[in-house]
């Protein structure tokens, strides 16, 4: 019987689409140990949603795409399964890794009929509250109890969302889920800031008082912006004058934004300059966020619920303060009162002092950005994720062979 030279993991990610999970793999792809071979697999992106290939691309690496893995429930999810159990037929791998509900759904049950001997799944988020409705929410919580009774190990990002999922979810129990942060290069985030500054400010006319408050992500409903601008709407009535605030990313609620923006009074640009008269400006995405943080001075989160949101592992690894809602894992990622100042959801007037606090206060945002800083530095390399994964590997790969 012929042995393998190294331990073959299949990696299945939703759909290679910019946010955490897709570095998360791409990662652990590339930069595991060299006793695995990995083969990286993935479903597209959705038209609203920036595209991630360049991570892939910067990173040398050519992951096999499942054209049918799309991000809703469809019919189309037949064929994607059947093209991942073929996959598993091919690759024959010791270990089924699947990221997020699509991949983590169609992936296991693959590697469950194919009897793989490790498979691991990773909630990079959930979708147990503020997605759907009751009957919906209890019927996905069905589907992960029975897959994560046949998982391996359970990863959760944070000890929050290991809390979330153990104990007051009862997905599993919580000794079957190990705690494995994200992680990510973040050298960038401090490379050429100065430059960086005076290009964005530049681009968007900002004068030398003006402060930039920005928030980042997929424009969802989860993501809460009308809350942010809500906020937007409360400064201007308290008399901020110097404040631009910038919307940066696309997705299904654009038109709802900026509806909303138009029925509560709030003035916007699509692309142009802030002003004044027009304070908020919605960028679309842009891939180098790296630029934006650097010619902002608060960065803003406004989440129903998160799990381990890379705009903040971000925000802090650029220096800069942060106002968020407290919700999902966001209390692990930053430090409460020294990094960030964090509100309840919706609570708008909470929201709206605590960024004016920052916007009065230059030393204040200075502080917390140092402070955020070395947290992110710290906790959040993908050296350290590759050891952690390594490690989780290793004694699931022992347990097995024991058996």
């Amino acid at each position: 019987m012929s042995v393998k030279s190294k331990i073959r993991v299949l990696r299945i990610i939703n759909r290679f689409n910019l946010g955490g999970p897709t570095y998360n793999a791409a990662y652990l792809t590339k930069y595991l140990d060299d006793k695995y071979e990995t083969l990286l697999v993935g479903g597209a992106k959705d038209e609203s949603e920036a595209s991630s290939t360049y991570i892939l691309d910067n990173l040398g690496l050519r992951p096999r795409m499942i054209e049918n893995m799309k991000r809703s429930i469809s019919l189309k999810d037949i064929s994607a399964y059947n093209e991942l159990d073929a996959i598993i037929k091919e690759f024959q791998p010791d270990i089924v890794h699947t990221h997020a509900s699509k991949a983590g759904t169609l992936g296991r049950l693959a590697a469950i009929r194919n009897d793989v001997p490790v498979i691991v799944h990773t909630f990079h988020g959930h979708v147990f509250h503020s997605y759907f409705g009751k009957l919906k929410t209890a019927f996905y919580k069905g589907i992960e109890r029975w897959l994560a009774a046949r998982s391996s190990k359970i990863i959760a990002i944070s000890e929050i969302q290991k809390d979330e999922l153990g104990s007051i979810h009862r997905i599993c129990s919580p000794k079957h889920i190990s705690v494995i942060p994200l992680g990510f290069d973040l050298s960038r985030f401090a490379e050429d800031v100065e430059q960086k500054r005076l290009s964005f400010r530049e681009k968007y006319e900002l004068q030398k008082d003006d402060l930039a408050i920005v928030i980042v992500g997929r424009l969802v409903p989860v993501k809460n912006h009308k809350m942010f601008i809500r906020v937007v709407k409360r400064l201007i009535e308290t008399g901020t004058k110097n404040a631009r605030f910038f919307i940066v990313g696309d997705g299904e609620s654009k038109g709802d934004l900026t509806k909303f923006c138009d029925e509560i009074s709030v003035s916007y640009h699509e692309g142009k300059p802030p002003t004044e008269a027009n304070p908020v400006c919605f960028t679309s995405w842009i891939k180098e966020v790296d630029w934006v943080y650097a010619g902002s001075d608060i960065v803003c989160l406004t989440s129903l619920n998160e799990g381990t949101p890379v705009s903040l592992i971000e925000a802090q690894a650029a220096s800069q303060p942060i106002v968020t809602t407290r919700v999902g894992g966001i209390h692990n990622v930053v430090l409460e009162n020294e990094s960030a100042f964090l509100t309840e959801s919706n609570d708008v007037d909470d929201f709206a002092s605590k960024i004016g606090r920052l916007i009065d206060d230059e030393d204040l945002r200075k502080k917390m950005g140092k402070a955020g800083m070395s947290r992110a530095v710290t906790t959040y390399s993908y050296t350290r994720l590759c050891s952690d994964v390594d490690h989780l590997y290793s004694s699931l790969m022992k347990k097995k062979t024991k058996i």
